[in-house]
C-alpha cells in the first residue's frame, strides 16, 4: 500500500559506511557499471527496490543524474533530501511497501529545481508476447513495441524507446531533453530477445534522439532509430518522437477498396519524383511541400485520366541523388517536403478524387552510412557478414539478411506500417530480380550458392511470400508490384500454388522490345515486327503493368521524345502512337511524370519538370491526346476488365510485316452483352488508303480515336464516319471493313449497337 507522509521516515543509506553491508560489493559494483556507462541492465539497481536496513523493512530508492547537484525524494507533499555521492543519490524509507509512489526533485549546479518522474520505476514497455513474436518472425505490429512510442503508464505521459541491438554490450537514448549526456539513460536489456527498453516519463513529442551504443568491441557508436517515424532534414540524421494527431476522413474510400479486384479494375498509373515535378522559383527553387503539390498534382492527374500515383520512394534518405532508392529510415517519410501528417495530407488529397497512391518501397538493399542500418550494434546485424551476400556490387550497399527472423520481421511490418499509418493503395517493391538471385550481378567465384547448391535466394523467396501473404491478410484490395527483370515464374502466382504473390509485375520485356522497335527508322521496322508481337506469346504468364518509367530518361538514355526518330512532326506523332499502344493492348499503365510535356532534355531530380513546354502546340496536342487516351481507358471495361485472361485479346493481325501494321481486338462482356473495341496501328510515316482488316463482328464500326487528330497535332487524315464492314472474310474473320490508316497513328474502332 502507499504510505502518507506522516507515516515515512527516510534516511540517507548509500555512505560509505553501508559498503559493509553483503551486497555492499554488489551495489559498488552497479555503481561503478554507471558512472561508466556500461550498464544494461540499469533498473536492477535505480528505481525502488524492497530493502532493509539496521534490520527494518523498507524500500530503497536509487537515481543516477550525474549533472545535478542534488536530489530529494518526493513523497506526496514532502520532499526528502537524498544522499549524494558522484551523481549518484540514495534514500531508505522505513516501512514503505513497494508500490509507494513517489517523484524526484533534482537541483541543478545553477541553484534551479525541478520535478521529475524517475525513469527506472516502470515496468518493461515490451512483453514477453512481444519478444516471442518478434523473435519469430511474426509481429505484425512491430512499429508500435519498437522505436519511439508516446504513451501513458501509471498515469504518466511519456515515450517508451525500444530498439533490437542484440550484441550491444549497452544502451543508452540520448536526445535533446537530456542534453545528448550519454550517461543519463541507459536502457534495460531484455536478455536473449536483444532488445533494450526504457520508459522516459514527460517527454513530448517533437523530441529529437539517438541510440548511443557500445559495441562488444567497446566502441561507441551513435544510431539513427531503425523504427523512428520521422526523422530530421537531412543532412540532419536524428530521430524525432512523432506522434499523429492527423484525422482521416477516408472511411468509405478504404472500405469500398478492401471489396475490389485491382486485377479487373482499370489501372493508369502517374510515376512521381516529388522533388522535381514543380519547384518554387520565387524561394531559391525549393521543391513543393506534401500539402501544396497535393491539390496541383489531383488536378493533373484528373486532367490526363490518371487513376493512382506512384511516388518514387518518399522513406528517409541522406542522399538526394540516390531519389530515395537508399534508405535511412524505413518508417519515416522524408522531412524534405513536410511531416508524416503532411504525408497523411496528400495521400487523403489523392483519396478524395478516387486516385490510388502508391509507393516505391526498398526491402533489396540499404546504405553503408555509419549512422543508420550499417553495422548497427557493431555487427553485420541487419545484413549478412559475407561480402558474398551482403554487399551490392553494383551500388555500393548492404543487401538485407532475409534468414533472420527479425530482420524479415523488420521488412514486412515496415510495409503494414506505410499501408496501415498512411493509408496507402500499395506499394512497389524496388530490385526484386536483385533479391531473388544469389548470384545476381556478380561474377563466378563472388557468391555462395545455397544449400542445394544453386542460385536461387531461398530466404528471400520465402520473405517475399510471407510479405505478399500478410499484406492481402490484413490490407485486402491493396496492390504489391515487383519490379523483376528476369523470368522468375510465378512472380504473381498465389504462394499456395508455388508464386510469390504479388499482384502485378513490371513488364521490363514489353518495355524495352518497344522503346528499342519505336526508336527504329520506320524503313527498317518491318525487320523488327516481332520486337511489337513477342511480348503477347508470355502476356498471360503474370498480371503485367507496362512501365515507361523514370529508368528511361536518364542517365544518357534521352527522353521519349528523342528517342523517337524523324523529324520534329515525325517525333510527336511516334510518340503519340507509342502511348496509344501503350494503353490499347493488355496490361496496367504507368508513364513517368514529364512524358506528356515532350521534353527535349532529360529528367534531372535537381530541377522542375520543363513546365514551359506546355504553352507549345505541338506539345498541347500531346497532352491532350494523353488525357482523351485516359478517360477512354477508363471508360471502356474491353481495355482492362479481362486484362490477365486470354478472353479480353484477340489478335487480328500481326503478320503485316512490309507495312508495320498491327490489329487486334479487345473485348470484354459488360451487363450481360460483349464490349469491342477494334485497333489498327500504322507504324510508317505513309498513309495507307484503302486497307482492308477482318473484324470481330458485322455491323456499324465508329472510330472513336484517331492519334493523328488534328486536335491532338496530327495530319487529321483519318476518315471518322462510320464503317461499315462488308461479308468478306480476311484476317480468319468473316467480315472486314476498309479503312484508311493515317500516318504513324492509332485507330480506336467500337461497334455500333444496333437500332
Amino acid at each position: 500500500m502507499d504510505h502518507t507522509p506522516s507515516q515515512i521516515a527516510a534516511v540517507a543509506t548509500w555512505t560509505p559506511v553501508a559498503l559493509a553491508d553483503p551486497a555492499a560489493g554488489e551495489l559498488a559494483h552497479h555503481a561503478a557499471r554507471l558512472r561508466a556507462a556500461t550498464h544494461s541492465t540499469p533498473h536492477d539497481f535505480l528505481g525502488k527496490h524492497v530493502s532493509s536496513l539496521s534490520g527494518r523493512q523498507g524500500v530503497v530508492f536509487r537515481a543516477y543524474h550525474p549533472t545535478a547537484k542534488a536530489a530529494s525524494l518526493v513523497l506526496g507533499n514532502q520532499r526528502r533530501p537524498m544522499h549524494a555521492e558522484d551523481g549518484l543519490f540514495s534514500a531508505f524509507v522505513a516501512d514503505a511497501g513497494i508500490d509507494v509512489a513517489y517523484r524526484l526533485a533534482l537541483t541543478a549546479h545553477d541553484g534551479t529545481v525541478r520535478e521529475v518522474d524517475d525513469p527506472y520505476r516502470f515496468l518493461p514497455t515490451v512483453g514477453q508476447l512481444d519478444q516471442h513474436l518478434f523473435g519469430e518472425g511474426r509481429h505484425n505490429r512491430l512499429w508500435e513495441v519498437l522505436g519511439a512510442n508516446p504513451r501513458r503508464l501509471d498515469g504518466v505521459a511519456g515515450v517508451a524507446f525500444a530498439v533490437w541491438a542484440p550484441n550491444a554490450q549497452r544502451v543508452i537514448v540520448v536526445g535533446d531533453f537530456c542534453g545528448w549526456d550519454g550517461r543519463a539513460l541507459p536502457m534495460r536489456s531484455l536478455g536473449s530477445s536483444g532488445i533494450f527498453e526504457i520508459f522516459v516519463p514527460n517527454l513530448l513529442p517533437g523530441a529529437l534522439y539517438k541510440f548511443e551504443l557500445r559495441t562488444a568491441h567497446d566502441q561507441v557508436v551513435y544510431k539513427t532509430d531503425p523504427m523512428a517515424k520521422a526523422m530530421q532534414l537531412p543532412p540532419a540524421t536524428a530521430s524525432i518522437v512523432a506522434l499523429s494527431a492527423y484525422t482521416w476522413q477516408d472511411g468509405a474510400y478504404q472500405a469500398a477498396r478492401a471489396t475490389r479486384d485491382p486485377r479487373r479494375r482499370p489501372l493508369a498509373i502517374y510515376e512521381v519524383h516529388l522533388g522535381s515535378w514543380a519547384r518554387v522559383t520565387q524561394e531559391n527553387d525549393r521543391p513543393l511541400t506534401y500539402r501544396e503539390i497535393a491539390p496541383r498534382l489531383v488536378a493533373h492527374c484528373q486532367e490526363l485520366g490518371f487513376n493512382a500515383i506512384e511516388l518514387m520512394p518518399v522513406a528517409e534518405h541522406p542522399f538526394t541523388g540516390s531519389w530515395g532508392y537508399q534508405v535511412s529510415g524505413y518508417y519515416a517519410p522524408t522531412a524534405r517536403y513536410g511531416s508524416p501528417d503532411d504525408f497523411r495530407a496528400l495521400v487523403e488529397a489523392c483519396h478524395a478524387h478516387d486516385i490510388a497512391v502508391l509507393v516505391d518501397w526498398v526491402p533489396a538493399h540499404f546504405p553503408r552510412d555509419a549512422f543508420a542500418l550499417a553495422n548497427f550494434d557493431g555487427t553485420a546485424l541487419y545484413e549478412h557478414a559475407d561480402p558474398r551476400r551482403g554487399a551490392h556490387p553494383d551500388w555500393g550497399t548492404l543487401i538485407f539478411n532475409y534468414g533472420r527472423n527479425e530482420v524479415r520481421n523488420f521488412l514486412v511490418a515496415n510495409a503494414l506500417y506505410w499501408l496501415e499509418s498512411f493509408h496507402l493503395d500499395g506499394l512497389r517493391v524496388d530490385a526484386v530480380a536483385s533479391m531473388l538471385y544469389l548470384d545476381y550481378s556478380r561474377e563466378q567465384g563472388a557468391w555462395l550458392p545455397n544449400v542445394h547448391g544453386g542460385r536461387e535466394n531461398l530466404e528471400a523467396v520465402d520473405f517475399l511470400r510471407q510479405l505478399n501473404v500478410q499484406v492481402q491478410q490484413q490490407h485486402p484490395g491493396t496492390i504489391m508490384v515487383a519490379e523483376e527483370s528476369t523470368s522468375w515464374p510465378g512472380v504473381t502466382a498465389s504462394p499456395r500454388d508455388g508464386g510469390l504473390g504479388f499482384t502485378f509485375k513490371w513488364n521490363m520485356g514489353w518495355m524495352h522490345d518497344s522503346l528499342s522497335y519505336m526508336a527504329t527508322d520506320p524503313v527498317h521496322r518491318a525487320h523488327h515486327q516481332d520486337q511489337l508481337s513477342f511480348a503477347m506469346v508470355y502476356e498471360y504468364t503474370e498480371a503485367f503493368i507496362m512501365p515507361l518509367s523514370h529508368d528511361e530518361v536518364v542517365h544518357g538514355k534521352g527522353t521519349l521524345l528523342a528517342k523517337m526518330p524523324g523529324d520534329p512532326w515525325q517525333q510527336f506523332a511516334n510518340l503519340r502512337l507509342l502511348l496509344a499502344y501503350q494503353y490499347l493492348r493488355p496490361g496496367k499503365k504507368l508513364l513517368f511524370m514529364g512524358a506528356e510535356l515532350a521534353p527535349e532534355r532529360e529528367w534531372n531530380h535537381d530541377r522542375s519538370l520543363d513546365w514551359h513546354l506546355q504553352d507549345d502546340p505541338r506539345r498541347q496536342g500531346l497532352r491532350r491526346l494523353l488525357g482523351t487516351l485516359g478517360r477512354l481507358y477508363q471508360q471502356s471495361p474491353a481495355l482492362w476488365q479481362d486484362d490477365h485472361d486470354p478472353a479480353g485479346f484477340t489478335w487480328i493481325d500481326h503478320n503485316d510485316r512490309a507495312q508495320s501494321v498491327l490489329a487486334f481486338s479487345r473485348q470484354a462482356t459488360v451487363d450481360g452483352r460483349v464490349q469491342r473495341l477494334l485497333t489498327v496501328l500504322n507504324f510508317t510515316p505513309v498513309p495507307r488508303p484503302g486497307y482492308r482488316v477482318g473484324v470481330p463482328q458485322a455491323g456499324a464500326w465508329r472510330v472513336m480515336l484517331s492519334s493523328d487528330d488534328a486536335h491532338f497535332g496530327g495530319s487529321g487524315s483519318a476518315n471518322l464516319s462510320l464503317q461499315h464492314s462488308e461479308e468478306l472474310a480476311w484476317h480468319g474473320c468473316a467480315h472486314s471493313l476498309v479503312l484508311t490508316l493515317p500516318p504513324l497513328a492509332a485507330l480506336v474502332l467500337t461497334l455500333e449497337p444496333l437500332p
